[in-house]
């Protein structure tokens, strides 16, 4: 059975996002080992989704980008949740419109490699409402924001999460990798 890896970036104060949904929070590029851990990160993965916001930002960027991040986004196929999207032009999507569980399900049952959740902030609340998530990869930066939309809200219980991994890089920036207990 597939794994179900959230990687995202989260601020100090648990944000993923402003309040008003955007980045951009004055920090320096990424550091070049950061960006070798995301792209050796991709590597494991057969499937990728995201929610409709999400998939409209990156399917906006990646069809004409270059370099590291480009290829793997744009070969792998990707599945976006939405019950409102007309339709997904970036290549190697298909839209999935049912159940999240049942969908999510599904995927895990399918064959290939991990499936890699993207954002957004309502979509990966919902995965871990569901406790769909099988591995949350939080790349940690250096900044507190204060408020904006949080990695976690609406939480029926507690998650209770075991450290697997943790690496700290020269910029600031953590990476740790949890597991639902």
């Amino acid at each position: 059975m597939r794994q179900l890896v959230l990687q995202m970036g989260v601020t100090l104060d648990g944000y993923v996002a402003g309040r008003d949904g955007a980045g951009g929070w004055g920090l320096p590029a990424e550091h070049p080992d950061v960006r070798a851990w995301k792209v050796a990160s991709l590597s494991t993965v057969g499937t990728q989704i995201m929610g409709r916001v999400t998939y409209e930002q990156m399917a906006a960027h990646w069809p004409d980008a270059t370099g590291e991040y480009a290829d793997s986004m744009n070969t792998l196929p990707k599945v976006v949740f939405s019950r409102t999207l007309p339709a997904a032009d970036w290549p190697g999507t298909r839209i999935a419109r049912g159940d999240l569980t049942e969908e999510i399900t599904a995927l895990k049952d399918g064959p290939g490699g991990d499936i890699m959740a993207h954002g957004g902030a309502a979509f990966v609340q919902s995965l871990s409402r569901l406790g769909l998530i099988d591995e949350y990869r939080l790349v940690i930066l250096p900044v507190a924001l204060g408020n904006g939309l949080p990695l976690f809200k609406d939480l029926a219980k507690p998650l209770r999460v075991d450290l697997a991994e943790a690496m700290s890089f020269p910029d600031g920036t953590a990476i740790h990798v949890y597991q639902p207990v």
